[in-house]
């Protein structure tokens, strides 16, 4: 049987590994100063980490044959004492766009709906299980043009984006459905901004009236919302007001391959 072949590391990714190898160092040095008996190795790092293969995963991570996920980056945090954007900014700023802060992500005042995303604890002891109290969605190079659409000739996992379980339940997402992509264009805004983050549910491939969509046709990703027309046909439709630049288009699904629905936009999440 052949081995799978994996993906190489981005240039960040690589970076993000030199400098977690860099820390680490720093700490087997004070751990050597300090008399420790033994000195700080990768097994107990690994241990500290609670995983299953301990001196093997914290290998991989730290020499950059696997990448850093969100997961992996907060579990460090805590083993060797650091903040996560000292060893990632990319992934940090994953955590950032989780956090209540984020557009669109907090409880809504005098509800009972649970917010999306809260900060995740970052060096110290975490407050909570992270595991069971938050779903690490795949965050995947994939673009949906708010435009045009965007052919997307090659899809990478680019790391994960954090999101409250207790949040999915009441949206009535499963994790295993669920993607993160970006948006490219402006034909959603002023409701969805280019390279804003989108939280799509591929469990959902129905029309649904004045729902945001990320659809598959001839020319290649899209995100729209669809509207019911009073005549029963489905209509696409850009909330840019611009209808010049983005008229409406009918949803035609006499093809298989035509405006076929891949997911809706259950959450967007990006800069004011």
């Amino acid at each position: 049987m052949k081995k799978p072949v994996r993906t190489p590391l981005a240039d960040w990714q690589l970076a993000d590994a030199d400098r977690l190898r860099d820390i680490y160092q720093r700490r087997v040095q004070e751990s050597k100063a300090r008399g420790d008996k033994p000195t700080l190795n990768q097994t107990e790092v690994g241990e500290r980490c609670e995983w299953k293969s301990p001196q093997s995963a914290f290998s991989q991570y730290v020499n950059g044959k696997v990448a850093l996920n969100l997961d992996a980056l907060v579990r460090l945090a805590k083993a060797l004492d650091f903040e996560p954007a000292e060893v990632s900014p990319t992934l940090a700023a994953g955590i950032a766009r989780a956090a209540d802060a984020a557009v669109g992500t907090g409880p809504i005042p005098g509800s009972d709906t649970p917010a999306a995303n809260t900060p995740l604890p970052a060096g110290g002891e975490p407050a909570i299980d992270l595991d069971e109290h938050y779903a690490f969605v795949p965050q995947l190079t994939a673009k949906a043009a708010a435009g045009l659409g965007y052919e997307n000739a090659h899809i990478e996992s680019r790391s994960t984006l954090a999101f409250k379980r207790e949040w999915l339940r009441f949206r009535g997402a499963s994790e295993k459905h669920l993607v993160v992509i970006y948006a490219d264009g402006e034909s959603m805004w002023p409701t969805i901004n280019s390279g804003d983050v989108l939280l799509v549910d591929k469990s959902k491939v129905d029309p649904a009236h004045q729902q945001v969509f990320v659809l598959g046709n001839s020319e290649g990703v899209i995100v729209k919302r669809l509207v019911h027309s009073p005549t029963g046909a489905w209509i696409i439709r850009s909330d840019n007001e611009d209808k010049d630049a983005y008229p409406d288009l009918a949803l035609l699904r006499r093809d298989e391959d035509e405006h076929r629905i891949i997911g809706q936009v259950i959450w967007r999440g990006g800069d004011l």
